[in-house]
């Protein structure tokens, strides 16, 4: 069975199609035209999809498949900070740590062996994601009745949307994972994160996204970034094309230090953004200068197909004219072959003209109305309806006598 015939493009659906294929470079005209059709010939939108895809970005007709976040986290030249914990000094905190060491060994021990029970009773429920931007208002919300409104702006989304906006507008994006149970969290979030100059800074420098490990997204988040300690906190940035885990801070980390380990991990990556701007202003310029070009021809074609247009109709206007003086000269050479038949046909109705000299016949002149005169001779016995109708096919003009 032969496969159906695709439909003829209109004249603005081919120079879209023209013009697609030259924004995009793609050589294949059925993938061009397959594209156009998906977007509902909507060319802004096909391009954009297509310069997404070159990044790496899944095409909005290929959805990704439901699976945790991917981030480059394997980059070699990923920055890593981490804060131990302090060792303990003197005799008391020796004594201390040594009492408390097997206690905490303990306790870790058989929270593991209980979660690992558990998941053969019970999944654990942070693995399935129902309502990521529900987890994240909800941590806000619960940071906030604990230690305030004062804090960072948090970006109130998912984590995945707050990566495309960070690509989008070439930003810096610091993901915080709140580990509630661990205890150095309570003193980060009053001593660190909360404090004035910790705010102003992360406020004005890069987008700050955060979410409890306890909560479904939280845990999908940790699950792709692999952090060892708490307060984890991951910068993550636009490099080589790819949003890139660049910097790693871990444990209890004071505010001063804080500002430092973050304003050198943006230094040091600072030429990847710069570079990544100069390219989109390079990729905006080049179609920007397209879309000039594209729109000159476009005027230029628009121009040529106004002057065929008028051409065509001043054709058409003089075919017009000559036809009407055609018809016209046609309808006066059937009204003069009508009015001759005519004549002819009247003619024959005519009795012979007696001659001058006949004593029985009397002459008649009729005057036209283009004031010429026609003269006859009938005889008397003759109806006078037969003379009234008289026309003579030549007539001459009357001579004065």
């Amino acid at each position: 069975m032969a496969a159906p015939e695709e439909p003829e493009l209109s004249q603005a659906q081919t120079e879209k199609l023209l013009q697609f294929q030259d924004l995009t470079g793609l050589e294949s005209m059925d993938q061009c035209r397959r594209t156009l059709e998906q977007h509902n010939w909507n060319i802004e939108a096909a391009v954009q999809d297509r310069l997404n895809e070159q990044e790496g970005v899944p095409s909005v007709f290929n959805p990704p498949p439901s699976r945790p976040l991917q981030v480059n986290t394997a980059d070699h030249r990923v920055y890593s900070y981490t804060v131990s914990r302090p060792q303990p000094s003197g005799l008391i905190g020796w004594s201390y740590y040594l009492i408390m060491l097997p206690l905490r060994y303990t306790y870790s021990t058989l929270l593991d062996i209980f979660r690992f029970a558990m998941r053969f009773v019970r999944p654990d429920p942070r693995g399935r994601v129902t309502d990521p931007v529900g987890d994240v208002v909800s941590f806000i919300h619960s940071f906030e009745e604990k230690y305030g409104q004062s804090h960072p702006v948090f970006y109130q989304g998912t984590y995945s949307q707050a990566l495309n906006d960070a690509k989008r507008e070439l930003r810096f994006l610091l993901v915080y994972l709140h580990g509630e149970d661990h205890q150095d969290t309570d003193q980060f979030c009053r001593s660190t994160l909360c404090t004035e100059e910790v705010i102003t800074f992360l406020n004005t420098q890069m987008l700050f996204w955060a979410c409890s490990t306890s909560k479904p997204e939280g845990y999908r988040v940790s699950q792709a970034l692999r952090e060892n300690t708490y307060p984890f906190l991951a910068m993550i940035m636009l490099k080589d094309r790819k949003m890139t885990v660049v910097g790693r801070l871990e444990g209890l980390i004071q505010p001063e230090d804080f500002i430092n380990q973050l304003t050198f991990i943006m230094d040091a990556n600072q030429t990847h953004l710069m570079s990544e701007r100069m390219e989109r202003e390079e990729r905006s310029q080049t179609q920007v200068l397209r879309q000039q070009q594209d729109e000159a021809y476009l005027a230029s074609l628009r121009a040529d197909q106004e002057k065929d247009r008028k051409k065509r109709e001043e054709e058409e206007q003089l075919r017009q004219e000559e036809e009407k003086v055609r018809q016209t000269a046609l309808a006066e050479e059937r009204r003069l072959r009508t009015l001759e038949e005519e004549k002819e046909r009247k003619s024959e109705c005519l009795p012979p003209e007696p001659p001058a000299d006949d004593p029985e016949s009397v002459k008649i002149v009729f005057k036209l109305p283009n004031d010429t005169r026609v003269e006859r001779r009938f005889l008397f016995g003759q109806s006078l309806t037969v003379s009234a109708t008289v026309k003579t096919p030549s007539p001459t003009p009357s001579t004065p006598g």
